[in-house]
């Protein structure tokens, strides 16, 4: 007996180092059993056995323990992995032009509860945030869960290491804003004990995608997204959001796509940002905004039950050909293996996908030699899981450092 239990904590100690990798794997889906945990760790089945054991008891993924063969299949049934739906949380927020939201969100980019979502946007960041950690705080105590973490997304770069709002263009917070430190107060204020991150919005659109949704197996990931206001991208490179020298990297928004359209807020001309986003489609439409709902559904509401409509059809033929080709020039610079679109460029993507992937070929280099895949995003809520996942990364780089 004593020999088995020594046995047991030797590959135990071998495989300490492989609970974080194990733990991304099971996050990601990418180890649905114990058999594929063997495979892609590199380990032995004894010593995989003890890394899904150690991480159960931690309280993060989920063991069968009477495992069954599939129809058909020989040999031993493996053990099913799967994270525990009753496991830790994470507190994600969002901040954007027509309001925010806060939400729980477990392993496996799962979204547990979401508070209500606010329609305004005051120029106080201080207010503004208290208010969304309030919201997701409540939930959190409703929840009795553990919480481990916070990540907020704003509409804005953030620059590092300083953690500040560089240019939120499209709320009214004053440049500079110290979001980070602000989110972080108040994260501690409402006891909740994990770290506390921030980041832009779109930066997370593609790391929740490219872990959980369209995005998967993509090496050289290219987003591009409008929400609300604005435009902006992002790029994954083999797993690792690009952020540039101080997280500024991918201003996508401002490539001008019009030369002589409309005025941007950079105090430019014609750029992205103001050429195809919901203001633009809506103005090129001839319709005006509602205050009823946020631009973005009035806009997917509009190209869904009226793309008949020959003003409607022409704007999103406008917005189409404005995108392809921005993303055109992206693909010339980046050479991406994948585009994923979300918000307002998904739904163009939907109305006329042989006419955006036309524009993109015709205006590319690497285009014209075989095209790269644009597809749109899949994940709903995919802002807050990018979120979230900043707030994980410390349990997936070392799950018993951060959860002791």
């Amino acid at each position: 007996m004593n020999g088995k239990v020594t046995n047991a904590r030797t590959r135990l100690e071998r495989g300490r180092g492989a609970l974080g990798p194990a733990l991304e794997l099971v996050h990601t889906g990418r180890a649905p059993t114990r058999s594929v945990l063997t495979a892609e760790l590199g380990v032995t089945r004894a010593t995989a056995g003890a890394v899904a054991a150690e991480l159960e008891a931690l309280g993060l993924i989920r063991v069968d323990s009477r495992p069954a063969a599939a129809a058909g299949s020989q040999g031993r049934p493996s053990h099913r992995l799967s994270v525990d739906d009753s496991g830790p949380v994470v507190l994600a927020a969002q901040v954007h032009a027509d309001g925010f939201r806060a939400a729980l969100v477990g392993l496996g980019g799962r979204i547990v509860a979401t508070a209500p979502g606010c329609i305004t946007v005051s120029s106080d960041p201080a207010q503004v945030l208290g208010a969304v950690v309030a919201a997701g705080a409540a939930l959190w105590r409703d929840s009795g869960r553990r919480c481990v973490g916070a990540g907020l997304a704003v509409p804005s770069a953030v620059a590092e290491p300083e953690g500040t709002a560089l240019n939120p263009l499209h709320i009214a917070w004053p440049a500079g804003a110290p979001v980070r430190d602000i989110f972080t107060e108040q994260v501690r204020v409402a006891g909740i004990s994990g770290p506390a991150f921030t980041a832009n919005d779109i930066n997370l659109t593609a790391l929740a995608e490219h872990r959980h949704g369209a995005g998967r197996g993509a090496h050289h990931l290219l987003c591009v997204a409008t929400g609300h206001r604005g435009a902006g991208g992002a790029l994954v490179l083999d797993g690792r959001l690009h952020t540039g020298s101080s997280g500024l990297a991918l201003e996508v928004g401002h490539l001008i796509v019009n030369p002589e359209g409309r005025p941007c807020h950079c105090g430019s001309r014609g750029c992205l940002d103001v050429e195809t986003d919901p203001m633009a489609f809506l103005s090129a439409a001839g319709r005006a905004p509602g205050p009823e709902v946020g631009l973005l559904h009035q806009c997917r509401e509009l190209l869904r039950s009226e793309y008949h409509d020959p003003t409607v059809r022409a704007a999103a033929d406008a917005l189409i050909d404005r995108l392809g080709l921005g993303l055109a020039g992206l693909v010339n610079i980046l050479n991406p293996d994948r585009i994923i679109l979300g918000g307002l460029h998904r739904e163009l993507l939907y109305a006329d996908p042989d006419r955006l992937r036309a524009v993109v070929a015709d205006r590319s280099l690497w285009g014209r030699s075989g095209g790269v895949p644009i597809l749109a995003c899949t994940l709903d809520h995919n802002t807050l899981v990018g979120a979230a996942e900043l707030a994980w990364q410390p349990v997936l780089d070392d799950p018993l450092g951060a959860l002791s």
